[in-house]
């Protein structure tokens, strides 16, 4: 295997010069991850302009955007962790275990662990951007609308692990969010679907929409509400460093989530969402013997932050290799390519080495530096648990409502909002998990459109989705998902149960 053009690159990354945009491009991009709603696309959206009007050769270029874009699928893990806030669409599932862990005076050991698992996932992403972006670039290419399908299809048969001890609320909450999911224009038909004659959700519900209502405008409510009742919310930091118990514990659950991320990313319009929510339930599915996910398991914040900065890189191979990108940040990134009369391609590895390469090593050299800067800032992100509730819960509304209105420049969207967190706060009140509503609603708008284009392309043939190896091993992929865990879980009852025995005796 060739890696000529990897050497090449660290000698771009690690000049001075890109070494400073480099560092420059990871804080920012971690304090825009911290930012609810904002998320790495709009950063990159915003510098680039200012990149490109300084005059910045095309791989320093590359390298800021690609920092920022890092930077914020490690920043994005702060507010979900400490205030129930997902930074973006990639840290939803940060929330589920980083935020108990919060609540029960561990902030530090959650941002410090989160913070390696990032690391993990990013360095072994780049790795695989380096060796098998060729190879992978082939796979990709093999995905169709029933390969898709498939895969989402494998997805929700990871969600079978979210059902735990209320599987009625957990079935009503994933149906909840594939109904939302159909909300606006249905794209085969042209009709307008549940919108209620408001033009506003002819595009149906934002995701930032829902993730910021459910999730940050329902903490809001329910931290007043204990604040009324004279609770008082805990705001212990702990220790400000990870413990090595648990950082061996989690192993095993961040290097299969980062491979697995990676492998997500790589496909074109999957992102940190989906590939997060797979991890997550594949991790709970697989691990959670003693069902302490959801309450503070340090392999359920590990794995949603493996897979989502393993995302983050493997969604560069498509747009290097293919010109395709695979996310809605690296179709920004697309288009800082084209400015500059670069075409992305299977050509630019031959025509323009430096800028792959360059590129690549900076994703190594980015990860190391976000480590060095995020470890020690622990103490400082932790310190947010010690602002009062007055201070808080204003704060945390006039993030959401600042976010959702740089997102979308609507006063419609923000009344959305509220309306979908106060919907959420009740919810959440009488026992419901917003985790199945998310994944319903991620999951469900892409399996639609994929089976009604695969279905389209068969002329209604159901033999489409057993078509291709791709799907047959998906298929596969699926019913193992669905079944190993009920053999592992069995195979340790049966242990415990000897284990008893053998002691009673």
């Amino acid at each position: 295997m060739n890696l000529e053009y990897l050497w090449q690159g660290f000698a771009v990354a690690l000049t001075w010069q890109n070494l400073l945009i480099g560092f420059v491009g990871c804080f920012i991009g971690t304090m825009v991850g911290a930012l609810p709603a904002i998320g790495p696309i709009n950063g990159i959206a915003l510098l680039l302009p200012i990149a490109y009007t300084m005059g910045l050769p095309a791989e320093s270029t590359m390298i800021l955007l690609a920092a920022i874009y890092c930077g914020a699928e490690y920043g994005g893990r702060i507010s979900s962790i400490l205030l129930n806030v997902p930074g973006d669409a990639g840290a939803v599932m940060t929330a589920l275990d980083g935020y108990p862990m919060a609540r029960q005076g561990r902030a530090g050991e959650a941002l410090a662990l989160s913070g390696l698992a990032s690391f993990v996932g990013g360095i072994l992403g780049s790795i695989g951007l380096a060796l098998f972006a060729p190879l992978l670039s082939g796979l990709a290419i093999g995905f169709g609308p029933a390969e898709y399908f498939v895969l989402m299809l494998f997805a929700f048969a990871t969600l079978g692990s979210m059902v735990g001890g209320q599987p009625a609320k957990t079935l009503i909450g994933c149906v909840l969010g594939l109904m939302l999911a159909t909300v606006g224009l249905d794209a085969t038909s042209g009709a307008y679907r549940f919108t209620f004659n408001e033009p506003e959700l002819g595009d149906g519900i934002e995701f930032v929409v829902l993730v910021i209502g459910l999730f940050s405008i329902s903490e809001a409510l329910i931290i007043l509400e204990h604040q009324g009742r004279g609770m008082t919310v805990i705001r212990e930091l702990g220790r400000m460093t990870a413990r090595m118990s648990d950082v061996v514990k989690s192993i095993g659950t961040t290097l299969r989530s980062s491979v697995l991320g990676f492998v997500v990313g790589v496909l074109p319009g999957t992102g940190a969402s989906v590939s997060s929510a797979i991890a997550y339930t594949t991790a709970k599915r697989i691990s959670d013997t003693e069902g302490t996910f959801g309450k503070g398991d340090v392999r359920g914040l590990a794995s949603p932050e493996a897979a989502n900065n393993a995302t983050a890189c493997g969604a560069f191979v498509p747009m290097l290799t293919l010109g395709v990108p695979g996310s809605g940040t690296t179709a920004v990134m697309l288009g800082a390519l084209m400015l500059y009369n670069i075409q992305p391609g299977p050509m630019l590895l031959v025509e323009r080495p430096e800028i792959v390469g360059g590129l690549v090593a900076s994703l190594f050299v980015g990860n190391l530096i976000l480590l060095a800067l995020n470890l020690p800032l622990v103490q400082i992100f932790a310190r947010v648990l010690t602002v009062p509730n007055w201070l808080l819960v204003p704060g945390i509304l006039v993030l959401s409502i600042v976010g959702v209105y740089s997102a979308h420049s609507s006063v419609f969207s923000i009344y959305l909002m509220m309306s979908i967190g106060l919907v959420g706060w009740l919810l959440r009140k009488a026992g419901f998990d917003m985790a199945p509503i998310i994944l319903g609603f991620v999951l469900g708008r892409v399996m639609e459109v994929n089976l009604r284009n695969a279905l389209a392309i068969s002329g209604g043939e159901l033999s489409i989705l057993f078509s291709s190896t791709i799907c047959i091993v998906l298929w596969c992929m699926a019913l193992l998902v669905a079944i190993l865990p009920l053999y592992l879980s069995r195979r340790a009852k049966r242990r415990i149960a000897a284990k008893n025995l053998a002691i009673a005796e």
